[in-house]
């Protein structure tokens, strides 16, 4: 661990060259090292931020192991990979596996460059039937891969993560194939999707057509629900950057919640010995549902036109 906690050291003492690096390394405090990376980050950038910078989010289990996930300025999410039997050695071992993947994220081989896109569109291209020809056609997956490359030029492969997952969410939701029925063309929508921040209002959508699908498919959001919570953990612990897999959570706790209310509003019994419950405490790792979902006014959600219900399909 020491030898870990000083090579980070080392290494952001390089990328931050003329900062004053020695109290922040000198009792190798990683929750500390991970939030003096980020304030520096930001005032290189001259943003001044007065909330906060990294975001800790802990599972309230009753008892160990313990869940943590952390949050960095831009979206990208991690947990802790380690069986932790303390919140503290959570929160630690979330911010270790989040200081290395922002420092990691900084070196030169992690930024979109010509060169990386070019080598990129070749792996593509060679684990699909497409061809190199494809590249300059938005309207194919190969063109399409490469536009939303060629857009982020510049910007580091955290950064492009975090607008990939807006694409991610889009096809999980059934979005993307309701945009092709309507004929709208790759470009329109990556053009779009690749200014569209994900915020409540987005969610808020997505959560809408999983309620759509209830009414059709009774128990569908919760079973959805309990696969997201078994995806994110086995990211989790495989150490992989986790947003994408939050973010369904979010959505289908919000979805789930929503059904829940307009149930009871009608004196339904559907939801029985409720599905909220047994995906909220099959087991230990299922229990990170317990955040709680967005509030959305009942009338945006209940009155909405059925045309923007775009998970029908």
């Amino acid at each position: 661990m020491e030898g870990v906690e000083g090579s980070l050291g080392e290494m952001v003492s390089q990328l931050l060259p003329h900062s004053d690096t020695g109290s922040c390394f000198k009792n190798l405090n990683v929750v500390a090292m991970l939030h003096y990376f980020w304030e520096q980050k930001q005032a290189q950038r001259g943003i001044i931020r007065s909330d906060s910078l990294v975001v800790y989010e802990s599972a309230p289990t009753p008892s160990p192991p313990y869940i943590c996930y952390v949050t960095l300025p831009g979206g990208s999410c991690f947990g802790n990979f380690q069986c932790c039997f303390t919140k503290a050695d959570a929160r630690r071992d979330a911010a270790r596996i989040a200081l290395m993947n922002s420092v990691f994220n900084e070196l030169p081989s992690r930024r979109i460059t010509p060169e990386f896109i070019s080598h990129s569109l070749e792996e593509a291209i060679s684990t699909t039937s497409g061809c190199i020809g494809d590249a300059s056609d938005p309207s194919t997956s190969i063109g399409a891969y490469c536009l939303m490359l060629e857009s982020n030029t510049g910007k580091t492969m955290l950064e492009f993560q975090e607008i990939m997952t807006v694409f991610q969410l889009l096809h999980w939701n059934g979005t993307l194939k309701v945009f092709r029925d309507r004929k709208c063309s790759r470009q329109e929508v990556i053009t779009y999707y690749s200014q569209q921040p994900l915020d409540e209002y987005t969610r808020s959508h997505m959560a809408l057509d999983w309620m759509v699908r209830e009414r059709e498919i009774p128990g569908v959001i919760a079973q959805e629900l309990q696969v997201v919570l078994r995806e994110l953990g086995e990211a989790r612990r495989a150490g992989r950057e986790l947003r994408f897999y939050k973010e369904k959570k979010e959505i289908l706790s919000l979805a789930l919640s929503q059904a829940c209310s307009e149930d009871q509003e009608c004196g339904g019994e559907r939801w029985g010995e409720t599905d909220r419950g047994r995906v909220y405490t099959k087991d230990k790792e299922q229990s990170m549902g317990e955040d709680q979902p967005v509030q959305t006014d009942p009338s945006y959600v209940y009155n909405h036109d059925k045309e923007q219900s775009v998970g029908e399909s």
